[in-house]
């Protein structure tokens, strides 16, 4: 048997072993999993036309950050008048204030590896486009990644992969440790959420031992039909819809307490995939407890050599697309909802103010792209092209003037404040009072690390109202952080609440 054949006999082997039928079927109700294609269309087309009043009902039921129903949210898809949208825009900016006050927390996805064995149709990793360059960094190069990014300023990284035998559990848990253990002076990265492959209980308790925050994977669709449609390989294992649609389940089984949910909006109408998310909110709630940790909104974005993206009669326009973010601050309000640098600087201007609590900046999604000098749209080695390229410290400053805070506070996690024990706090809004004292403090760290003189500037005043707000509504804690405050201007770091 020559290389090649034993490459694809391996392959094929560990495709086989991928997808565990009982880890799924542990979680259906009467064989059924919780969407209900025909019913979340009878719950949408049924909402039509709602009564101003109904609406403003569910607004302010919004604002007492209590999950809404999916009749509620099938209503608020509903709403065609402008008065009313304005209404809407403005209840998701105050849920948001109240559940995490004016901070941002800015992260970085870290890519390190394309090979894949899945052929989803808009994506550029799928293993049939045979334009893609493929690359799986090794740990020296992760390494020098990590380097890179720390030297930016970064304190938490999201880590993307395709899923392939080569880039599998143990090999992630390596690139875990790697990245841990790399330091530059006063610089570290403090937290590493995943977004990669559906995952067995297993797989993913041995993850967790080795220590990770978030474990985030989207759907995709939550559409049945389409979903067959876009995988449409039956052999690769994202082409199970089950699997995919329990990867929070057995995370949750596994020991991981905080989950992220999503969708690529594009691949089927908003509004029933905004129905979808809602639905796999409650079912995460019913049986766990716990709701997702985030929701992340990516739209489809043209990507090299997947002409598919053309093709789809389910692109999201602007307009919809702040529609869908402020119903999905109203629906679920305590979890966050995180903005990528796949959209445009401008429309993220525009977008942050409807409730986005986390965003990614100085951005570069190509294999091995931080540790190389490389045009930021080469299009042969990233899964998408990027919207909005801007450096992170360009990020912060803007957000800064247009009054939030960059947060790169990791505390909550090293003092056990995670799953249920972080949705209780932020459903009473006290969690904000911890990250408000550990957004000062780890700002300040940054400020003085990394900062332009411009930015700096910018920050300062921030953070002197910050401390001023603090002053008066905290002030039993105030002098503790006073404290903390002087001894991080005097080079100590990762002091926290």
């Amino acid at each position: 048997m020559n290389a090649n054949l034993a490459c694809a006999s391996l392959e094929k082997n560990w495709i086989e072993g991928v997808v565990k039928k009982d880890e799924i079927t542990r979680y259906l109700i009467d064989g059924k999993d919780f969407i209900n294609d025909e019913k979340i269309w009878d719950r949408i087309i049924g909402n039509e036309n709602p009564d101003p009043g109904r609406i403003r009902d569910i607004i302010r039921k919004s604002l007492t950050v209590e999950t809404l129903d999916p009749d509620e949210t099938a209503a608020l898809l509903n709403v065609q008048d402008e008065d009313l949208w304005r209404e809407i825009f403005e209840a998701a900016g105050e849920v948001k204030r109240r559940v995490y006050d004016n901070r941002i927390v800015t992260f970085a996805p870290l890519y390190f590896g394309n090979l894949c064995v899945n052929d989803c149709l808009y994506c550029a990793f799928r293993k049939d486009n045979g334009t893609e360059v493929r690359k799986r960094l090794s740990l020296d190069q992760v390494r020098e990644e990590t380097k890179a990014m720390i030297s930016m300023g970064h304190k938490r990284l999201m880590l993307d992969c395709g899923e392939h035998p080569g880039t599998d559990a143990d090999y992630i848990a390596d690139v875990l440790r790697t990245i841990y253990e790399t330091k530059i002076g006063r610089g570290e990265i403090r937290r590493i959420n995943i977004n990669v492959a559906s995952m067995s209980i297993e797989k993913l308790r041995m993850l967790n031992e080795v220590g990770i925050g978030t474990y985030q994977v989207f759907q995709e669709t939550y559409h049945h039909k389409t979903y067959r449609d876009v995988h449409p390989n039956p052999e690769a294992p994202k082409s199970n819809y089950g699997w995919r649609l329990y990867s929070q389940h057995r995370a949750m089984d596994a020991g991981i307490d905080d989950v992220g949910i999503g969708v690529l909006f594009g691949l089927y109408d908003w509004r029933f995939e905004v129905m979808g998310l809602l639905y796999h909110a409650l079912n995460l709630e019913e049986q766990f407890g716990v709701g997702p940790h985030t929701i992340s909104i990516p739209r489809l974005q043209p990507a090299e050599g997947t002409p598919f993206i053309g093709s789809t009669g389910y692109r999201v326009c602007d307009d919809d697309f702040k529609k869908l973010v402020a119903i999905i601050r109203l629906s679920v309000p305590y979890t966050g909802l995180i903005l990528t640098a796949r959209e445009s600087a401008q429309l993220r201007r525009e977008v942050i103010p409807l409730g986005i609590t986390q965003a990614d900046a100085g951005t570069r999604i190509g294999i091995g792209a931080y540790g190389e000098r490389y045009d930021e749209q080469e299009a042969k080695r990233q899964q998408f092209l990027l919207g909005d390229p801007r450096g992170l410290d360009e990020f912060i400053r803007e957000l800064a003037e247009r009054g939030y805070i960059t947060s790169f506070c990791t505390a909550g996690y090293r003092c056990g404040r995670t799953g249920e024990h972080i949705m209780q706090l932020l459903k009473c809004g006290q969690e904000g009072r911890f990250c408000k004292l550990n957004a000062v403090l780890t700002f300040r760290e940054w400020l003085d690390d990394f900062a332009s003189e411009q930015t700096k500037q910018a920050g300062e005043r921030i953070i002197q109202k910050e401390l001023d707000e603090i002053s008066r509504e905290m002030p039993s804690v105030y002098p503790k952080l006073t404290e903390y405050y002087k001894r991080i201007e005097d080079g100590e770091r990762d002091l926290f609440f």
